[in-house]
């Protein structure tokens, strides 16, 4: 099921981005979990576009209706299904692309394999699609802050690199609050930081150009035993989560590529005893020791790459084979990264809450 995400915990997308509408169904809620749509909504807020002077200016509100799976303020432990209508369509703005092939977009891609596409702003290859995401993860984010109310998941990504501006190491060393990562357009915790990416981000845009970057997302409050010891290792389920979202290039957990070029007496997470438990001294494994959690702070970095659309024209080939030329216009993010933190957030939840419910499915029901 090629629009499906996960096991126990799964959910299913559909939509286009200029259709009448993108949703999402959630299959494996528990039941009698409290959930309003103001609650989702929030979350669709910080992904929703014309939020800033540096996202696309495309006007959609994004108010998520929930059409099954909640009676009274209450899961029912029935799918539940979510929609989100889209408003401010202008299809027209697309006719170019009927037949010319957008560079590094998947108009080629999905021609060659289904032989048809939808050309309306890439339609089900457009990021809108990932609305049905943060909508589901919204839902994970709620059963996570009540799987162990006292001590909660907390999950916070926040942009720590854009184009060649990144945060200060001694920034990084830190945990952000949600309001630090939220108090600037581009969800950078770091203020000074910040500033330094607006302003670059704005002058790509005067350019018609746009830039990449990365994202770093920590979680704090797992227990140590989520995962799975081969194929679904957590930090392997984490990758597939992260480089399922559109423009993502790289991910990396934990010291990642840098790790690699270092000894193993340099790399190696000592363990002591800390409050009577086990703990590491360090943390350059990110959480994650052979495909099961430490109990550590989970620590994963995504990159994403330039917008593929920019306003400038560019040579490219048609559907027939011709070389032409594709004129830049459009509604776009210079910038993907301000308007993916929190997709980021709500594919780690994902990724979470289903592990949580495999590891209790395994090693909680039955007593020996």
């Amino acid at each position: 099921m090629p629009n499906r995400f996960g096991k126990l915990f799964s959910i299913s997308t559909w939509g286009e981005s200029h259709g009448g509408g993108v949703g999402v169904v959630v299959d494996g809620c528990p039941p009698k979990l409290p959930l309003t749509t103001e609650e989702i909504q929030v979350e669709l807020d910080r992904r929703r576009p014309g939020q800033s002077d540096i996202v696309t200016p495309r006007k959609e509100e994004d108010r998520v209706e929930i059409l099954s799976g909640v009676f009274e303020g209450r899961t029912t432990g029935t799918p539940i299904g979510m929609l989100v209508r889209n408003n401010d369509q202008r299809p027209g703005a697309y006719d170019e692309m009927r037949d010319k092939l957008r560079p590094s977009h998947a108009d080629f891609t999905y021609q060659a394999k289904f032989g048809f596409r939808d050309h309306r702003g890439g339609g089900r290859s457009s990021a809108r699609e990932t609305i049905g995401r943060v909508a589901a993860g919204a839902v994970a984010k709620k059963i996570l802050a009540l799987a162990d109310p006292a001590k909660p998941v907390e999950i916070r990504a926040f942009v720590s690199r854009v184009h060649d501006i990144e945060m200060p190491v001694t920034a990084l060393a830190k945990f952000p609050t949600l309001a630090e990562v939220e108090a600037t357009a581009v969800r950078c915790p770091d203020a000074a930081t910040a500033a330094k990416m607006i302003e670059r981000i704005k002058a790509v845009r005067a350019d018609g150009d746009s830039v990449g970057g990365i994202i770093e997302c920590r979680v704090r409050g797992l227990p140590a035993g989520l995962g799975e010891p081969v194929f679904d290792r957590l930090e392997a389920d984490l990758a597939k989560a992260m480089l399922s979202l559109p423009a993502t290039k790289g991910f990396e957990i934990g010291s990642g590529f840098g790790g690699s070029l270092l000894k193993g007496s340099e790399h190696n997470d000592l363990f002591v005893v800390r409050d009577g438990q086990t703990r590491a001294a360090t943390n350059r494994a990110g959480g994650v020791l052979g495909g099961i959690s430490t109990g550590e702070e989970l620590v994963f970095r995504v990159a994403f790459k330039p917008t593929a659309t920019i306003l400038q024209s560019q040579k490219t080939v048609d559907v027939h084979g011709h070389e032409t030329e594709l004129m830049g216009k459009g509604r776009h993010d210079p910038c993907v990264l301000p308007r993916a933190v929190p997709i980021v957030e709500a594919m780690a939840a994902l990724v979470i809450v289903d592990h949580w419910m495999r590891q209790n499915a395994q090693c909680a029901t039955f007593k020996f």
